[in-house]
């Protein structure tokens, strides 16, 4: 079979997201012209992100055995750079065409509210798949809530922290969405990368597999893009308040189809 487990439960995700953002962008007041420029432009930055997802997670194999594979995992960070940055060229590229009256800058902010639960929905359906491939696990226990997996070829019980962080994002993701729903999303954006960066700052004290060297002692590197993450989130929620608020604040632009 051309997908194994962990491929089915990515594809899966991808769908879940947007079947949601197809389901809730009149609700977020997003026109269509702007719903279908972000529906083509995603499809990009998915390609690219699984493709950056790949690039990365190679290039920590490198650094840790000092060879270069390709094809031998993917790392979610990766492919959130990955396509975030496909996502932003393309969309204001081709919203610069496609978008004449710049309906896509003035509901920039709306189109965010709903992608950013919509990435954490596609994020928790690959947490299952990491929990059946055997990836991204926690300690070895006897305690009741550990799991059998099959790590580096022998089965063991262990923390399953892949069901936790999947847990943990189906919740987040179902709040922002109820934000959407309630007219209430503005700042979901900041919530998502504030939320999953202490989350992930957090749960990488708990991760027992190779987590290999950010050149900052103790810190992971996800725990250093963890950082990021949240530094990013407070900027944009900052940004958002205090400057860009008077170009995103209006009715939600004429629904047409």
């Amino acid at each position: 079979m051309w997908l194994d487990l962990y491929g089915w439960m990515i594809l899966a995700g991808v769908l879940a997201a947007m079947i949601l953002f197809r389901v809730f962008y009149r609700r977020a007041g997003i026109s269509y012209r702007v719903f279908a420029l972000t529906e083509i432009v995603s499809v990009l930055a998915v390609c690219a992100g699984y493709a950056a997802a790949a690039l990365f997670q190679s290039w920590y194999r490198y650094l840790q055995t000092g060879v270069f594979e390709w094809g031998v995992g993917a790392t979610f960070y990766g492919g959130l750079i990955g396509a975030a940055v496909t996502f932003l060229i393309f969309y204001f590229l081709a919203g610069h065409f496609v978008c004449r009256d710049q309906s896509h800058i003035k509901e920039f902010n709306r189109m965010l509210s709903l992608i950013a639960p919509c990435i954490v929905i596609a994020h928790a359906f690959g947490r299952i798949g990491c929990l059946l491939d055997g990836c991204c696990y926690g300690p070895v226990t006897d305690s009741f809530i550990g799991l059998p997996m099959r790590v580096r070829g022998v089965f063991e019980k262990r923390v399953p922290l892949q069901l936790f962080e999947s847990i943990f994002l189906f919740a987040l993701g179902s709040v922002l969405l109820t934000l959407v729903w309630k007219r209430k999303g503005t700042y979901n954006a900041s919530i998502y990368l504030i939320a999953y960066g202490v989350w992930r700052f957090i749960i990488e004290f708990f991760r027992d597999d190779n987590r290999g060297s950010s050149g900052i002692a103790a810190l992971s590197p996800s725990q250093l893009t963890a950082i990021v993450m949240v530094a990013i989130g407070i900027a944009y929620l900052l940004l958002y308040r205090f400057v860009l608020k008077k170009f995103f604040e209006g009715a939600p632009a004429h629904e047409t189809e």
